[in-house]
């Protein structure tokens, strides 16, 4: 996985690729439209890191934006760059199909959980203030 901080704009270009391209047999299973939880048995080995959208004050910014009323766990919700979890995410790329996924760890205070969402070009918003 290399350290490499992604811009919008090639955000937004691996999510175009990984819409104009069917699913691999692996990536099928992954590619649910809102966060799961990645659990021991989910096999993730096909996908490479390419970069990270973590913002410089990524630990301080734990606000989401949810303009239409949904909530994290909504499969419609926004991928709003800037804004928790987008702030603290990977992204992934499948090595067969292109498929895009966004990666993070949530931590609980007595859990970690890893999380996966593919990276759908419909759903990328990047708000000018918050709100």
């Amino acid at each position: 996985m290399t350290s490499q901080t992604l811009t919008e704009k090639e955000v937004r270009d691996f999510a175009a690729r990984a819409a104009g391209r069917a699913r691999c047999n692996a990536c099928t299973p992954l590619w649910r439209p809102a966060w799961e939880s990645l659990s021991g048995a989910t096999q993730v080995g096909h996908l490479s890191g390419v970069g990270s959208l973590r913002t410089e004050d990524a630990a301080e910014r734990l606000d989401e934006y949810h303009p239409g009323g949904t909530h994290l766990w909504s499969p419609d919700a926004p991928i709003a760059l800037g804004w928790h979890p987008y702030n603290q995410c990977s992204l992934w790329t499948c090595k067969a199909c292109d498929a895009a996924f966004l990666r993070y760890t949530e931590y609980g205070g007595y859990y970690q959980d890893e999380r996966i969402r593919p990276l759908i070009a419909d759903l990328i918003v990047v708000p000018d203030a918050r709100k």
